[in-house]
């Protein structure tokens, strides 16, 4: 079982170590508005670090987007997947995954929500015809093990961008075809 508490005052140590400046932390009723927003509950560990560290501006790579705010939202990226997937232009982001950050080349790393473990997933849809499900990629088991593969220098950008060590490449994600053909969840209807 991972430390929360302690992995959160990891990644805030190495955020504020590493950036320039970083946004200030959402607040208990900027999360729940997002949540809201979203339709999905931020897995514990995602929910504490836009908390606790920052909204976004942090993490591997091109750094975790901002969850809420002005620009490119992980809220306003997934909402716009999710209608261009209703829209009947092809379902490829299945419900619950939310963009985590931006690759490039079209490439995304995504949390998966609905499972308990939160895995990170990668998109990469370039040369993807017509199955959506060979885009998806198992990154992590879970966010935990994501931000640890960060902090060893271990991830499979940093083999791509020339740094040594073992490289953990990222697996289809089985899942993938079975969520993206999923119906959409009925809303909550509380009496």
């Amino acid at each position: 079982m991972t430390d929360l508490g302690g992995l959160v005052r990891r990644v805030a140590e190495r955020a504020r170590a590493l950036a320039r400046e970083l946004p200030p932390p959402l607040d208990a009723q900027e999360l729940a508005a997002a949540e809201a927003a979203l339709g999905v509950t931020l897995p514990p560990l995602l929910a504490r670090l836009y908390r606790e560290v920052a909204n976004g501006g942090f993490g591997p790579g091109y750094h975790l987007l901002p969850l809420v705010g002005p620009g490119r939202t992980v809220v306003g990226l997934y909402r716009a997947e999710r209608t261009a997937a209703e829209g009947g232009t092809g379902r490829h982001w299945p419900v619950g995954v939310l963009p985590l950050m931006d690759w490039g080349c079209g490439m995304s790393a995504a949390v998966d929500c609905l499972a308990a473990a939160a895995p990170v997933l990668l998109f990469e849809p370039n040369g993807i015809v017509d199955n959506w499900a060979d885009a998806w990629f198992v990154d992590a088991e879970s966010l935990a093990d994501w931000l640890e593969t960060w902090f060893a220098g271990t991830g499979w950008y940093e083999q791509i961008a020339g740094a040594d060590g073992p490289s953990g490449k990222p697996r289809p994600w089985a899942e993938a075809g079975a969520r993206l053909r999923a119906p959409e969840p009925e809303p909550d209807r509380a009496p």
